[in-house]
């Protein structure tokens, strides 16, 4: 195959779909994505069949549980893509929306209007849901996307595309508005990150190296997230039973998710009454804990507890496994300040009962996503209510945090007159 006329055309066809997506209606748009859930739902054998391929071929090739955990398409898993296709279609559409008008002294008024991006290329590995994740967001946005999955997922992933392009075909729409790359040829994403004429943004889904190549070699704008070193700070002040509950979900309900926590911030003054309690429940699911000093003595007497002396590492190391790093800090102020030195910008989360330390975290604390009193497994746009994530966003413009429907649009400015001139 050659590779660079094969990119050249699906990015072709993606910008001739690009147009027609930004005109279609809001009812076409939502007509596909019930569709979709529909399809999804009824998805059968095939779907079922591609995905067991792939999870046999993953573990054939060694790959660790919680790599193989992300592409399986369980009952559940597919039933929250269909839910999340459904809630895209029930939400207002974005695009078109004129907010902000003035009326300026000449006469004329000034707003902003909310436009589709027009293309973007996402890149990502491993988790199949992604393609629906990513396919309805690109049609509520009034989008064509170009989706390049990783080859562990390569069967799911053509299943799963199939269903889209049905449901496109079914309401009219053209199903080259979402496109996938069919080979799992490296060269692939060289071209599809080089590609200005086709391709409006990037958006890299996976491990850190692959979001590091993709941000140096890219020609066009990336939406990115290098880490998920997720941070839980319990204050001085605080519920044990809440804390416990938050701070065992948040580590434990998965561990291969960016939202996970991985690292644990104790004050002083809850460390003896909080970490036996917690370091028990750890011990019990056979999570490791990497400890400073302080944290280690007062849990060395837990039984069947994995302790290990933290290195200056862990304290910035995103673990995607049953591993936290354990810390006792003296104050709210260290820990803000741990957290911002160390972390990855992404989610962090504060257990405490005192209102003004939640307020300090939450102004403080600089990610995408600062959360009281609930789990960091939390930070995902299906449970903001944005009806799906195209992934996390860390950087400061544009779009930040989970990002949705708005984050694949820009504002363009629009002037409305009558035949006003500038004197």
């Amino acid at each position: 195959m050659d590779i660079k006329s094969y990119m050249q055309n699906l990015g072709q066809n993606a910008r001739t779909a690009a147009s027609a997506m930004a005109r279609a209606s809001t009812r076409a748009k939502n007509d596909a994505l019930t569709s979709l859930a529909h399809l999804l739902l009824q998805g059968g054998d095939g779907l079922a069949e591609a995905n067991a391929q792939d999870i046999a071929k993953a573990q054939e090739a060694g790959l660790d549980a919680p790599m193989v955990d992300r592409l399986r398409l369980t009952d559940k898993v597919i039933a929250t893509m269909a839910e999340g296709c459904e809630q895209l279609a029930a939400m207002p559409d974005p695009v078109g929306e004129i907010t902000g008008v003035k009326r300026r002294p000449t006469g004329i008024s000034v707003g902003q209007m909310r436009v589709p991006l027009g293309v973007f290329g996402m890149i990502y590995e491993s988790r199949p849901n992604v393609t629906i994740e990513a396919a309805s967001l690109a049609i509520k946005s009034g989008n064509a996307c170009i989706l390049r999955g990783g080859s562990e997922a390569i069967r799911s992933n053509l299943a799963l595309w199939q269903l889209v392009r049905q449901a496109l075909r079914i309401t009219g729409l053209p199903a080259e508005a979402v496109q996938l790359v069919e080979t799992t040829d490296r060269a692939a994403v060289g071209e599809l990150i080089t590609m200005p004429a086709h391709v409006d943004v990037i958006i890299p889904r996976g491990g850190k190296g692959l979001i590091e190549r993709i941000s140096s070699e890219a020609r066009v704008p990336v939406i990115k997230h290098l880490d998920g070193n997720c941070h839980t700070y319990v204050d001085a002040e605080f519920d044990l039973d809440k804390a416990l509950r938050v701070t065992e979900n948040a580590k434990t309900q998965r561990y291969s998710p960016c939202n996970a926590t991985e690292s644990l911030l104790v004050h002083e003054r809850a460390a003896a009454r909080f970490l036996p309690a917690i370091g028990a429940i750890f011990a019990a699911k056979g999570v490791e804990m990497r400890c400073d000093a302080g944290a280690k003595a007062i849990l060395a007497g837990l039984a069947d507890a994995r302790l290990v002396d933290a290195t200056e590492a862990d304290w910035g190391m995103e673990y995607l496994a049953p591993i936290i790093s354990i810390k006792i800090v003296a104050s709210l102020e260290e820990a803000i300040a741990h957290i911002n030195h160390y972390g990855s910008h992404h989610t962090d989360a504060i257990i405490t009962d005192h209102h003004a330390n939640a307020m300090r975290f939450l102004r403080e604390v600089d990610s995408s996503s600062v959360m009281v009193n609930a789990s960091t497994r939390f930070a995902d746009g299906f449970e903001y209510g944005l009806g799906a994530e195209i992934g996390i966003s860390t950087d400061k413009i544009h779009a930040r945090g989970p990002v949705g429907l708005e984050g694949l649009t820009s504002l363009k400015w629009v002037v409305l007159g009558d035949g006003h001139v500038r004197g």
